[in-house]
């Protein structure tokens, strides 16, 4: 059996950088799987949280040292850790690791969902989003589950995307969050452009007391569905479809601007 050729990337003269970030940590499978998909690509720098810092959505360490530290795997040299979140991992990357700028970020392949308002909270998502704030191509990479992963199609569909965002290239300060069912790749039914949806979890806190007594919570939820129709992100990838959600930095609600305007409040 003959190995996949490396991509050339015709349209440039020389490998693109890629680097390589998640929110699961440096030992989580996605981001292994990612940046060996990348490198058929280009020339890839990993650069990730020492630890999981899932659901930490766009947190930086302030007041704290944070401790760059070289990650082996297998004794060969696989990337960074950052003693930090994901957005902290990409302010280091671009800083202190990189040589140059990066021609492409990307971000994953995060265990778990990140649609509807998931989005809001994904470090995953915020790692991308920083690099678009930075002014770098971005790309969020999810997979919609929590156990039994398999990773196989995800890191060839980031491959396939990666390759056509890093020709065609994205609007300023915007990202494409993706997120890929946890199915054979012959289960999958297509790639689907869509929206955020409005799916949000129901929180609840389980209280559990400590061997002297005192309360402690665990967070809990339950996802309440409040999507229908295939221009949402969590209705499309629950029937096998790949969705591409565009997302900007730019959380205005411009539609409201003209109402707020007729409020006519002065000081």
């Amino acid at each position: 059996m003959t190995s996949e050729p490396v991509d050339t990337m015709k349209k440039q003269d020389r490998r693109p950088e890629i680097l390589v970030c998640n929110d699961d940590g440096i030992e989580g499978e996605g981001i292994h799987v990612l940046a060996a998909s990348m490198k058929k690509l280009g020339n890839v720098t990993v650069v990730a949280p020492a630890e999981p810092h899932s659901g930490m959505s766009h947190a930086m360490t302030l007041g704290v040292p944070l401790r760059i530290r070289e990650f082996r795997r297998n004794n060969r040299f696989f990337g960074h850790t950052v003693s930090g979140t994901p957005v902290d991992c990409i302010k280091v990357a671009l800083s202190h690791i990189m040589k140059v700028k990066p021609d492409l970020i990307v971000s994953g392949i995060n265990y778990g969902s990140n649609t509807a308002m998931s989005t809001l909270y994904s470090g995953t998502v915020a790692a991308a989003l920083e690099g678009a704030i930075q002014g770098v191509t971005s790309l969020a990479f999810s997979l919609t589950t929590y156990e039994h992963a398999d990773f196989t199609y995800a890191g060839k569909f980031a491959r396939k995307l990666a390759r056509k965002v890093l020709q065609e290239g994205l609007p300023d300060d915007t990202i494409l969050s993706v997120n890929i069912p946890n199915v054979p790749e012959a289960d999958i039914q297509g790639v689907c452009v869509t929206g955020q949806g409005r799916s949000r979890w129901s929180e609840d806190a389980i209280e559990r007391n400590d061997m002297y007594g005192n309360p402690y919570y665990w967070l809990n939820g339950t996802l309440m569905l409040l999507d229908e129709g295939m221009e949402s992100d969590e209705f499309a990838v629950r029937r096998n479809f790949v969705t591409l959600t565009p997302l900007s930095c730019d959380l205005t609600r411009h539609g409201f601007r003209s109402t707020l305007e007729q409020w006519k409040l002065q000081k």
